[in-house]
């Protein structure tokens, strides 16, 4: 709410924003990855990919430097900040 007050979001993106949350943790899910990727230059944030790829995300929406510089995803995994997210109303 905050960030429509500051004029930053639509109230239009704001409603688009709290849908995608809901959706999100109605449809959340705990996965223990099984697979081990190197893809990332921040090793930590494999762990981020590893989790996409074991629960078969179509999406990954981060600001994330690192994860958005990110070229050749071998799985097919999308990753857009959320600004693009709701450019695409994914």
């Amino acid at each position: 709410m905050e960030l429509e007050a500051a004029g930053k979001i639509t109230h239009l993106q704001l409603e688009t924003l709290i849908t995608g949350i809901a959706a999100f943790v109605v449809n959340a899910k705990i996965v223990f990855p099984r697979t081990r990727l190197k893809l990332c230059r921040d090793a930590k944030d494999n762990m981020v990919l590893e989790c996409c790829l074991e629960a078969n995300a179509a999406v990954l929406i981060t600001g994330d430097k690192d994860l958005l510089d990110l070229t050749d995803i071998p799985f097919g995994l999308k990753i857009l900040t959320p600004k693009e997210y709701l450019a695409h109303g994914e």
